[in-house]
């Protein structure tokens, strides 16, 4: 018995880097995938391909997870397309880095849009499906950044932090229709983000790491596996660090 036989997840942010390692843990492990990125391009159509070969039912929507209109669209669509929704995970983010001192109001609003009122968005928007249904797993992507801060992420480290105590705010607001909410707080990992920092940057990050070594995107979709299945059923308002050490 595959672990989400059956159920329907929706997953944002999920064309190429960890989402997308998620969409394909999700649909391996036998659930129907619903997923979003802020336009349907060729990384999202060869995703939906990959997830037909493990003969589960897929569809990929261009929806921009910062707007509340967008957001309760696609909630709908994802509902009339798939019956359900019994796992929202709250992937969508971006970087604009800046120290303090150089950060423009523009890009802190923007990253405050689409890390963390995006979450409120679809969350919102999924809820009055989940409390019909009397269960569901919201997993929410933060960071250690959001846990620890860093210099030149105070607009990411806000939104990364706001998004954990959201968190455990909705777990303790819908635990007792069995809808569970938590938050993987992933480290560094190696996406097409991480691959564009120099060098000698990557070697700081990895010296600090107790296990010395960047992440890779399918451990972060291993936990987020186990939030979405049964096997976390008494677990819910946690914070998961996926980080090799680095946050303890």
């Amino acid at each position: 018995m595959k672990l989400i036989e059956g159920k329907t997840a929706l997953i944002t942010g999920a064309s190429r880097g960890i989402g997308r390692s998620i969409a394909l843990k999700y649909a391996r492990e036998g659930a129907n995938v619903a997923f979003s990125d802020i336009k349907y391009d060729e990384q999202a159509a060869s995703l939906e391909n990959q997830i037909k070969e493990f003969g589960v039912k897929v569809k990929g929507y261009a929806s921009d997870a910062g707007s509340f209109e967008e957001s309760e669209k696609l909630i709908n669509n994802v509902l009339n397309d798939f019956g359900k929704i019994d796992i929202l995970v709250n992937n969508a983010g971006i970087t604009r880095d800046n120290l303090l001192l150089r950060l423009s109001e523009q890009d802190w609003d923007l990253v405050i849009k689409v890390n963390l009122k995006s979450v409120f968005n679809l969350t919102k928007a999924v809820q009055r499906i989940m409390l019909k249904q009397r269960s569901g797993s919201i997993i929410n992507m933060s960071s250690v950044v959001g846990i620890e801060g860093n210099a030149g992420q105070s607009n990411y480290s806000a939104s990364k932090a706001g998004l954990i105590g959201f968190t455990k705010s909705i777990a303790q607001e819908l635990g007792s229709r069995n809808i569970r909410c938590n938050a993987i707080a992933p480290g560094f990992i190696e996406t097409e983000m991480t691959a564009k920092l120099p060098e000698d940057v990557r070697e700081v990050w990895i010296n600090d790491i107790p296990l010395k070594r960047a992440g890779k995107t399918d451990d972060v979709a291993n936990i987020a596996l186990f939030l979405a299945s049964d096997l976390s059923d008494y677990v819910t308002g946690q914070v998961i660090s996926v980080c090799g050490g680095m946050h303890t």
